[in-house]
């Protein structure tokens, strides 16, 4: 017997909302039914869901309205940051699932708090770490699977280096550009670091205000060290440098340069499905061929030492799993339906909300901050 699709309740219609959550909800009419979206100030009778996807919905103004409509099952937080721990608790505690949208929540204290709630009440609670689903972070984790005995393995990793770069010299009108680039992309990095290699011995952090164009105290640069120790996870020494800067004058922009005992990959270029799913007129878009393919102009590069320790061989690492953020909401749709094992796992999460608070500490403090170990 088929079980009936998860009623959906969407909070906000920004970015994140439209481009992120929606079409997904709406592409996979099997598993998930948009019940409603929150939109404070719909400027149409259908809102911006209509505009948009030409889909009919309930559109609520409150948080209120949403917990106490009783066929609502799950609540999409896709609001701005500092909104995610109170909608999310008030959902929680209405009894409803909650997918948030990273970062999870401004603190480690209101993320432990949440996962309580979810966990007394059995309730699903997911954060939205999207980019574990990039075409380019899929191929790196092929790259760094291969055994030692291939002429492509980088060998033990040295140093491994992600960035997420722009250039933008001005601000938006929206509110990421009062969020800070830590919370904001820092989330990102910090996630995939983390699912890759675990939990750094310290960590070292410069973060700044380099345009002068929003308050002092909001960050638009970012460079944070992770310090591994040996045997954690290579033998040798091992830092993952993570990096942000807001006034990068590159095309395309650097993503990878990873340094290993046998080799470099080295990756330019981001996962296209932002682009697409903001550009596509239908969600359909979602299941056609070319969604989510890098072109093969932005492939990575893997060069490698050769046994006479002079000649480097140089080889296209292509990026030829496509990008698939679908992947997040089924296994989300799962885990409510079917107890499935949550392949974003809250612990996770709330592990980057306590990288970033310790990045923001050792920025201020000017010093190396040594993580505990769990």
């Amino acid at each position: 017997m088929a079980l009936s699709p998860i009623k959906t309740c969407v909070l906000g219609v920004g970015l994140a909302g439209l481009t992120f959550h929606v079409p997904f909800v709406l592409a996979l009419p099997e598993l998930f039914t948009l019940t409603a979206v929150l939109e404070r100030n719909p400027e149409t009778p259908g809102g911006k869901v209509h505009q948009r996807f030409g889909v009919t919905t309930r559109i609520y103004r409150t948080i209120e309205e949403v917990v106490n409509d009783p066929e609502i099952e799950l609540v999409v937080v896709g609001t701005p940051n500092d909104t995610h721990y109170p909608l999310a608790k008030a959902a929680l505690q209405a009894g409803k699932h909650v997918l948030v949208d990273k970062p999870v929540t401004e603190t480690v204290k209101e993320a432990n708090e949440l996962a309580a709630i979810a966990n007394a009440k059995g309730l699903v609670l997911y954060g939205y770490q999207n980019r574990r689903w990039d075409s380019d972070h899929l191929a790196l984790k092929r790259l760094l699977a291969l055994p030692s005995s291939s002429p492509l393995s980088l060998g033990n990793l040295l140093e491994f280096e992600s960035h997420y770069d722009r250039y933008r010299a001005g601000i938006r009108a929206s509110w990421k550009d009062s969020a800070g680039s830590v919370y904001d992309l820092g989330s990102h990095l910090l996630d995939q670091a983390l699912r890759l290699f675990g939990r750094p011995a310290r960590i070292t952090a410069f973060i700044q205000n380099i345009r002068g164009v929003t308050k002092p105290e909001v960050d638009d640069i970012f460079t944070i060290y992770l310090h591994y120790n040996p045997g954690t996870p290579f033998s040798n020494q091992f830092t993952a440098l993570l990096r942000s800067h807001i006034l990068s004058v590159k095309s395309p922009q650097l993503r990878y340069a990873i340094r290993g005992t046998k080799g470099m990959f080295t990756k330019y270029g981001l996962d296209t499905q932002e682009e697409q799913l903001k550009a596509m007129p239908s969600v359909s878009g979602i299941f056609e061929p070319d969604y989510g393919q890098e072109p093969e102009s932005i492939y990575g590069v893997v060069e490698n030492i050769a046994e006479d320790g002079v000649t480097i061989n140089r080889t296209i690492w292509p990026s030829d799993a496509p990008g698939q953020y679908i992947g997040l909401f089924k296994n989300l749709a799962g885990a409510i339906r079917n107890n499935e094992e949550l392949e974003v796992k809250w612990a996770e999460t709330t592990q980057v909300i306590e990288m970033i608070e310790l990045a923001y500490k050792s920025s201020a403090e000017g010093r190396t901050l040594e993580v505990s170990k769990l």
